[in-house]
């Protein structure tokens, strides 16, 4: 059927590899086609086929899907053009080399961050999308994967692997010594990866730092401080040092302090101090356990009168709004009752005379 093609071809023989060619653009333009089938047809055999874990599977395999039905061409055309058979020999080594990573390219991507296999492992465990246990543990198992992936290469290739491993024992010694930092490092992260001082997102404050988590890896735990710059710390000083989490807040704590003149009417202090308590335990956004309204101090400036109290908004923005809604009230009381801010002051006396102990006369009250 194909003979007047036969005679072509050897007619003229470089059409050999224009054939060649056309076989690997076909496999190019067919690659997304031929994965999208593949999978349905996975999809149709596998009894859970909509599966989120098969789903999720399937999508970490599709770059590489793409990318081996390209080789299978190229391997075809190869075949095709009938290579002498030390040269079959390499190009079945390279098919098997792409072979292996096309599994481990899948299974690292499969181990990501974002995979379902991990989601559901963060979930069982501390059932917190947001634990640096997924990350770690995802960032440890891609590294299994990549070293396993180039020993089962190396292995393809004949490489003695178990001299490798003697050399490796030999100098393990130097290595460890070398690397002491490195491995303490490590071990640190593991360490605040199990504990779980902090998360991702989390707002610490460490060793004078204070921003918020941004990442955890092997080596060091990244802060982003307020002033938008990240603070890079070695795991293994994390693991040592004391640690503030303050997104733990269950409440928030207000502690400040009005100064009252001296001269306002003890009456209406007395009303100024019940009203003020009054409006905060009324408030749904105080807990009302935790109030505290008082004149605390008598202080060169004036009355010092105490507000303490907890609010259930912890978030900076919220809790600002909350203070500055109470401030303002207390700002319509004292204007109610008559009582005014103590402004910073001092009384000057000058003595009328000289020789007299007793006479003295008040000059002015003057700011500082």
């Amino acid at each position: 059927m194909f003979d007047w093609y036969y005679a072509w071809v050897e007619a003229w023989p470089w059409l050999h590899y224009v054939s060649a060619a056309v076989i690997v653009l076909i496999f190019l333009l067919l690659r997304k086609l031929f994965t999208r089938f593949s999978f349905a047809i996975i999809k149709m055999i596998s009894r859970h086929g909509k599966s989120p874990l098969l789903e999720n599977l399937l999508y970490a395999f599709t770059k590489p899907m793409r990318m081996l039905f390209v080789v299978v061409g190229i391997y075809f055309a190869i075949l095709y053009l009938g290579p002498q058979p030390d040269v079959m020999y390499v190009v079945n080594r390279l098919l098997r080399t792409f072979l292996i990573i096309f599994f481990g390219w899948g299974f690292f991507n499969f181990s990501g961050t974002s995979s379902d296999l991990f989601t559901r492992l963060g979930r069982k465990i501390d059932g917190d999308k947001d634990s640096m246990l997924i990350p770690f543990t995802s960032r440890i198992l891609r590294g299994l994967i990549i070293v396993l992936m180039f020993t089962v290469i190396a292995m393809e290739w004949d490489y003695d692997i178990n001299g490798f491993i003697a050399g490796l024992g030999l100098g393990g010694l130097a290595f460890a010594l070398a690397a002491q930092d490195t491995i303490a490092n490590f071990f640190g992260g593991i360490i605040l990866v199990t504990e779980q001082p902090f998360k991702q997102n989390d707002w610490i404050e460490v060793m004078g730092y204070e921003g918020v988590v941004e990442d955890i890896t092997f080596r060091s735990t990244k802060v982003r401080t307020w002033a938008e710059g990240v603070v890079i710390i070695p795991n293994s000083t994390m693991a040592n040092e004391s640690i503030t989490n303050w997104s733990e807040m269950r409440t928030r704590q207000v502690f400040s302090s009005i100064y009252l003149k001296y001269n306002s009417p003890v009456e209406n202090v007395r009303n100024v101090l019940k009203r003020v308590d009054q409006e905060l335990r009324d408030s749904p956004e105080v807990h009302p356990e935790e109030i505290e309204v008082y004149v605390r101090e008598f202080e060169e400036n004036g009355l010092e009168m105490l507000l303490y109290y907890f609010t259930y908004k912890t978030r900076w923005t919220e809790w600002l709004q909350i203070k500055q809604d109470f401030n303002m009230r207390i700002l319509e009381i004292m204007e109610e009752e008559n009582v005014e801010i103590a402004l910073p002051g001092r009384d000057i006396y000058a003595q009328s005379d000289r020789s007299s102990l007793t006479g003295t006369k008040n000059v002015t009250n003057s700011p500082e």
